[in-house]
């Protein structure tokens, strides 16, 4: 009996060896152990990228824009957004809003031709101070997509993390139109997003890694020490003991290190470069972020004189999402300078 028990242990160590020898030489690389973990999104409008790393969703802003509309796929489009803002009105002021508008609509439903998720389409960053006309805006583009027969549950309208964004945002999602919250830099931002019932926030780790360097002097962080890595952490963690539904999407990496630190995130939003980097690498990903342990009770909500003065005390928060506004108002404006001189 004992001879049995002992030849029987051995087989089943042979079959765990077999295992993990199997195991070993199918391995996955890290992208693919990381959409295991997390839902994977796009970080641009390249319809190519999209097509080669398979992401769930995709999300673009007025600088992914720029890039894109550069590229030779998007000389069609182009036209057809020209040719759509002069059947609209005679004036040429007004057809440029019509351009730039109906140009993005376009763009988000190529890109939802190649994915099964949602797309983020952004809101002029210009009206990143103004609820009335964020809103408006934002039902527009909705009106936009609806015209083409793409659902509004495919969209994410995508607005800066100011207080005014925010309360359109809390508006919006009343009428069921989901927002992402975008330049978002703070614990602050991130706890007002939630209490407006905002479905989903897209906080910035590389921007605050820029920040953070520049300010102490030094050249680098560990990423487990990458500041961007332990906001977004500690962001996560918030939501996830007081059970707040929002989404939480890291953005804005520099580097893959970033993006394994923060493995098990609801979602990460990823360029073609870092994606491919991380399909070429085989290690092993360990999940870092994990579901609550326990709950806590929910805060009273933020006011707005609270929200203003911990943004004021947050140097960091302040100057980047000022910054954010300010590069992408610069770039829709470069774009609308390309699209005027084809009206």
């Amino acid at each position: 009996m004992k001879q049995y028990h002992l030849s029987l242990f051995t087989d089943i160590l042979h079959v765990i060896e077999a295992f993990y020898f199997l195991l070993g030489s199918t391995m996955t690389n890290q992208l693919q152990q990381l959409k295991t973990m997390t839902t994977v999104v796009a970080d641009t409008g390249d319809f190519t990228a999209i097509a080669d790393f398979l992401p769930q969703d995709a999300t673009t802003n007025p600088s992914l824009l720029l890039k894109a509309i550069a590229l030779p796929d998007y000389s069609e489009t182009i036209s057809q957004a020209i040719q759509y803002a002069k059947t609209q009105t005679d004036d040429k002021d007004q057809q440029l809003v019509e351009a730039s508008d109906y140009l993005s609509i376009l763009i988000g439903a190529k890109l939802l031709s190649l994915i099964p998720g949602r797309v983020s389409t952004e809101v002029d960053a210009r009206l990143s101070f103004d609820s009335e006309k964020t809103v408006q805006k934002a039902r527009k583009i909705i009106q936009f997509y609806q015209s083409i027969n793409i659902d509004k549950s495919r969209i994410l309208i995508k607005i800066a993390s100011t207080w005014e964004g925010i309360q359109a945002a809390k508006i919006l999602e009343k009428e069921e139109i989901n927002c992402n919250l975008t330049l978002l830099f703070s614990f602050v931002q991130a706890r007002a997003s939630a209490e407006a019932g905002v479905f989903l926030i897209s906080p910035f780790v590389g921007r605050i890694l820029d920040w953070y360097k520049k300010s102490s002097g030094k050249s680098d962080y560990p990423a487990d020490e990458d500041p961007g890595v332990k906001s977004v952490t500690a962001i996560y963690n918030y939501y996830k003991q007081h059970q707040y539904p929002t989404v939480v999407m890291g953005a804005s990496f520099r580097n893959v290190g970033e993006i394994i630190e923060l493995a098990g995130c609801d979602r990460l939003t990823i360029s073609p470069a870092l994606m491919a980097e991380l399909s070429q690498n085989n290690t092993t990903i360990v999940q870092k972020l994990l579901p609550a342990e326990k709950f806590c009770a929910r805060p009273n909500k933020l006011t707005e004189n609270e929200f203003r003065w911990q943004m004021n005390e947050d140097a960091m928060a302040t100057e980047k999402t000022a910054e954010g506004i300010r590069n992408f108002a610069k770039d829709q404006i470069k774009l609308e300078e390309i699209l005027a001189k084809m009206l």
